[in-house]
């Protein structure tokens, strides 16, 4: 059984996002309670939390997937895996096309091959999904001038404050997507850039490749006072910046623009009440939908490059399904040939190595024979001629 938990920015605004993401941890740890999950990938990003798991057996009728809230979906087998060949390739993304999605797909199975709860079943589908990103956007344009998340604030931005040339940005966050941000504001002739990172030698390292400044977070005050624009990406678990916040700085509330492209959220609503230009990863889809508008006609080469390679990770499948078959028949084929080695050898006197040479005759014969057996049930595997296989189970015992 494979089976996919997801909410994603499709079927959720952020503040939902924020709850059901809640939901679905909860909900995957009484599966794993009652079911002792071996295997399953987390992703989690700013627009989807997921949870991918292989598992012996989870019945569909699963009382604890009989769930009321809507907002999650769960897909099961073949729907399930062609989400996630789609996911990587960028067509279920807010932004389609965006590279980042790939990186944190590697991420999250890198993740769960450390922690030891990805198994042959996920590492091959996650393998064969990465794979099929990169065939994705090497052989389409679907990431051609493509935009991120990043870049989709800084258009955001532009939008209701114009151009920022001679602007003073804040940057809050300097991970990931605080480098997105950072990559799409190069371009720009800003005034001034200041980056702040609660690690401040990783905004410094930031901040340099900009030609901005490094903040200490404790100075985050000082430097919203004189901000045009704050854009904030940070991991933190609570809003950073309130109207609490903000009530005790000098400031001109209504000449400053914030964007939180964060998960949780950075900002709080409530900044609005003071007149701040407020924004947040829903707002940006607009943005996403003009993206989306420019690349509909990759949509149908990304989507046949994808079924052409899920009909190849099936054939996977199935050669995976009798490698234990053919492995306990290999296993068979040489304990006989040691044993009838060792008793030819007991009746031979080993002149000029001829023991070795007996060795080596025995091997190469199990080779040849096996080789051929091999070759023959993956042929049925591929084809699900169940009855040969049966058959070679039956007559190897």
């Amino acid at each position: 059984m494979i089976l996919n938990l997801r909410v994603d920015h499709k079927i959720a605004d952020i503040q939902s996002m924020e709850v059901i993401s809640k939901e679905i941890d909860e909900l995957f740890a009484n599966l794993h309670e009652k079911y002792s999950i071996g295997e399953y990938v987390e992703i989690s990003t700013c627009n989807r939390k997921e949870y991918y798991i292989h598992n012996d057996y989870i019945p569909e009728d699963e009382e604890l997937l009989s769930h009321e809230n809507m907002s999650i979906v769960i897909d099961y087998g073949q729907s399930a895996v062609m989400h996630l060949l789609r996911m990587t390739s960028g067509l279920e993304s807010m932004i389609v096309g965006e590279d980042q999605i790939l990186g944190q797909v590697k991420d999250a199975k890198h993740k769960a091959i450390k922690n030891r709860h990805c198994g042959k079943v996920l590492d091959l589908i996650f393998t064969k999904s990465i794979h099929v990103g990169r065939v994705v956007r090497n052989k389409t344009n679907i990431n051609k001038g493509s935009v991120s998340i990043g870049s989709a604030a800084i258009d955001l931005a532009e939008k209701h404050i114009g151009c920022l040339d001679d602007k003073s940005v804040l940057v809050i966050g300097a991970g990931k997507m605080g480098k997105l941000v950072a990559k799409a504001l190069a371009e720009k002739d800003l005034n001034a850039i200041f980056v702040a990172n609660r690690t401040f030698y990783v905004a410094v390292e930031l901040a340099k490749d900009l030609g901005g400044e490094a903040i200490l977070f404790n100075d985050l005050e000082k430097y919203l006072a004189t901000a045009d624009l704050v854009i904030s990406a940070t991991s933190a678990p609570h809003p950073i910046i309130t109207k609490e916040r903000l009530l005790g700085i000098d400031m001109d509330y209504e000449d400053i623009m914030m964007v939180d492209i964060a998960n949780p959220r950075d900002i709080s609503d409530d900044v609005s009440d003071l007149g701040v230009k407020s924004f947040n990863i829903d707002d940006l889809r607009e943005i996403a939908d003009e993206n989306t508008s420019r690349r509909l006609k990759e949509f149908g080469e990304a989507e046949n490059i994808i079924n052409n390679e899920f009909v190849l990770l099936k054939e996977s499948f199935k050669i995976m399904s009798i490698d234990e078959l053919l492995g306990n028949l290999r296993a068979s084929m040489e304990e006989i040939r040691e044993h009838e080695t060792q008793k030819a050898n007991a009746k031979l006197v080993d002149v000029d190595g001829s023991a070795k040479v007996l060795d080596n005759l025995t091997n190469s014969i199990v080779n040849k024979i096996f080789y051929d057996i091999s070759k023959k049930v993956k042929e049925a595997a591929k084809e699900e001629n169940e009855d040969i296989i049966a058959a070679c189970e039956y007559i190897f015992n």
